[in-house]
C-alpha cells in the first residue's frame, strides 16, 4: 500500500500543476481589472500628467506590488521605442480632442504598466528640442513616476536591517526624481534645468537599461505575472490580499474554523442518516414505504439550497411568532462571557439552519446511491450463501452486503471533502457566516485575485486528497481489493 500511496502522490503533482495553470489563465484573461475600484480620475481629458498621476499614484503602487503591471506570459518591453511612447503620450494629451475616452484610459494604463522600461524612450522625447513643449512636459512628468524603483517590500513585516536600509535607499531615490518635472507653461529656464538634470541622472544610471541577450531572455520569460505566480506557488506563498494588504494564507486560516465546523457537521449528518436510510429502503424495495420515502427525497433534492435558506431565514428567524433562531452570524457577540458549554450551545444554535441547508440535498442523493449500491449486491451468490448458512438477516445485510454496496458511496466522499475548505458559498452568504464560501464570494466581487486563487488551489488540492482517501477506503469495506 505504501508504494501505491507514493505513486498516487507523485501523479498528483502534474495534475495539480495543470489545475494551477487553468486557474491562472482563467483569472488573468477574465474580463475586468483587479483592484480597479481603486482608480480615480480616469479619463481626465487634457489634464496634465502630474494631476492625473497624483490621483492614480496609489493604484500604480498597488499594481507594482502584485505584478499586475507586468505582461501575463511574455515580456518584450525592453524593445519599447520612442515612436510607441510618443503615440501613447499624444493620446493622453489629446490636444486635438479627437481621442476617445477609452483610448485615453488605455494609453494611461499602458504608460503606467511599462514602468522603467519606458525611461529610455521618455528621455529621447524629453531631450529632443524639436518635439513640442506639451509633449516634452508630459515626458518629464511621466519620468517622475516611470523612473522610480519598485519597492517590493512595502507589505512585508519583520524586515532585516539590510532590507530596511534598502527600503530607505529606494524611498530616498524615488523622492528625488519626483520633483524633476515641468509644465508646458513653465519658463524656458526651468525646462532647460529639468532637462539637464534628467540627462545627468540618465548618464549615471544608464546601465540599468543596457540589456544583453541573456538579460532579454530572462526578462521575456521571468519578468511576467506567470513566472511570479509559479515562484510564489513553489514557496506556498499566496501573496497578500489586494483589498486589505493582509497575507491571504492568514485570512484563509482565519476562515477555516467556520467552514470546517459547518462542513464536517454536514458530512457527518449526511452519512449518519443517508446510509441507514438507504439500507432500510433497499430491504423494503418497491413497498409503499419505499415509494413514499423515495418520492419525498426526490422532492427534497429538487429544492434549491438558496430558496430553502431564504425561506427558513424568513420563517424561523424573522417570522412572527416563529423567531426561533438567530438571523445571521456564527456566534453571539458576548461569547467571551460564556462558559465553554454555553459557547458550544450558542454556536450550535446559530448553525442549525445552515447545516440543514447544506445537508438535505446530499442526504437525499447519497441515500439513493446507498440504496442502489446495496440492491446491486443483495442478490449476489455470496449473500445467498450467507443466508443459506442460517446467519441472521441483520448480519447478512450489514456485514456481507452493505460493505460491498458502500463502494459508490466512498467514491462520492472525494467530492464532499473540498467542502471542508470551500464551504458553501450560497449558504454562508445568506446566513452571514464569515467562512471560506463568503470569503470567496467577496473576493470575486472585488477581483481580489490572490484570494480567489488561494481558495481555488486549496480546494483543488483537497479534492485530489479526497480521491486518494476514497481509493484507500475501498480496501476497508471490500477485502478483495488490495494495493499490493
Amino acid at each position: 500500500m505504501f508504494a501505491y500511496v507514493i505513486k498516487r502522490i507523485l501523479l498528483m503533482v502534474p495534475t495539480f500543476a495543470a489545475i494551477s495553470l487553468v486557474i491562472f489563465v482563467v483569472l488573468n484573461f477574465a474580463p475586468g481589472t483587479p483592484g480597479a475600484q481603486m482608480q480615480t480620475g480616469e479619463g481626465g481629458g487634457a489634464q496634465d500628467a502630474s494631476t492625473a498621476g497624483e490621483q492614480r499614484e496609489s493604484y500604480r503602487i498597488f499594481k507594482e506590488q502584485f505584478n499586475l503591471d507586468k505582461p501575463i506570459l511574455l515580456n518584450t518591453r525592453y524593445n519599447l521605442g520612442r515612436a510607441e511612447l510618443e503615440t501613447t503620450l499624444t493620446h493622453i494629451l489629446n490636444e486635438n480632442r479627437d481621442v476617445s475616452p477609452a483610448l485615453q484610459i488605455q494609453a494611461q494604463e499602458d504608460i503606467e504598466n511599462w514602468g522603467r522600461y519606458a525611461v529610455p524612450g521618455l528621455m529621447d522625447i524629453l531631450t529632443d528640442e524639436a518635439a513640442s513643449v506639451p509633449l516634452r512636459a508630459m515626458a518629464s512628468q511621466r519620468l517622475t513616476f516611470n523612473a522610480q524603483i519598485q519597492n517590493k517590500m512595502v507589505y512585508q513585516k519583520n524586515l532585516s536591517d539590510e532590507e530596511r536600509a534598502e527600503v530607505k535607499r529606494i524611498a530616498k531615490a524615488n523622492a528625488q526624481v519626483q520633483a524633476w518635472s515641468f509644465n508646458k507653461s513653465d519658463p524656458e529656464k526651468k525646462v532647460t534645468e529639468i532637462t539637464a538634470t534628467w540627462t545627468q541622472w540618465f548618464e549615471a544610471n544608464g546601465q540599468d537599461w543596457t540589456y544583453d541577450e541573456m538579460d532579454k531572455l530572462a526578462i521575456t520569460l521571468l519578468d511576467t505575472r506567470f513566472a511570479k505566480y509559479w515562484e510564489n506557488l513553489a514557496k506556498l506563498n499566496f501573496g497578500v490580499s489586494h483589498v486589505d494588504k493582509r497575507p491571504v494564507l492568514n485570512k484563509v486560516f482565519s476562515k477555516l474554523k467556520y467552514s470546517i465546523t459547518l462542513s464536517i457537521s454536514a458530512v457527518f449528518i449526511i452519512y449518519a442518516i443517508s446510509l441507514p436510510l438507504g439500507i432500510w429502503s433497499s430491504i423494503r424495495q418497491n413497498t409503499t414505504a419505499d415509494r413514499v420515502v423515495t418520492t419525498f427525497l426526490f422532492m427534497l433534492y429538487s429544492l434549491p439550497s438558496f430558496f430553502v435558506a431564504v425561506f427558513l431565514l424568513n420563517l424561523l428567524t424573522r417570522g412572527t411568532p416563529l423567531q426561533m433562531f438567530p438571523t445571521s452570524g456564527f456566534e453571539s457577540l458576548d461569547t467571551s462571557q460564556m462558559t465553554a458549554l454555553e459557547h458550544i450551545m450558542d454556536v450550535a444554535w446559530h448553525v442549525i439552519l445552515p447545516i440543514f441547508c447544506m445537508s438535505y440535498a446530499a442526504l437525499a442523493a447519497i441515500s439513493r446511491y446507498a440504496r442502489s449500491g446495496l440492491l446491486d449486491v443483495i442478490r449476489s451468490d455470496y449473500v445467498r450463501t450467507a443466508r443459506a448458512k442460517g446467519l441472521p438477516e441483520s448480519i447478512v445485510i450489514l456485514k456481507h452486503a452493505a460493505r460491498n454496496g458502500m463502494i459508490p458511496i466512498l467514491t462520492l466522499l472525494a467530492s464532499l471533502l473540498p467542502a471542508l475548505i470551500g464551504g458553501s458559498v450560497v449558504i454562508e452568504v445568506v446566513f452571514g457566516i464569515p467562512g471560506m464560501g463568503s470569503y470567496l464570494f467577496e473576493s470575486i466581487n472585488v477581483r481580489d485575485y490572490n484570494a480567489v486563487m488561494a481558495v481555488l488551489l486549496i480546494s483543488s488540492a483537497l479534492t485530489l486528497l479526497g480521491m486518494l482517501i476514497s481509493d484507500l477506503s475501498y480496501a476497508l469495506v471490500d477485502p478483495r481489493i488490495t494495493f499490493e
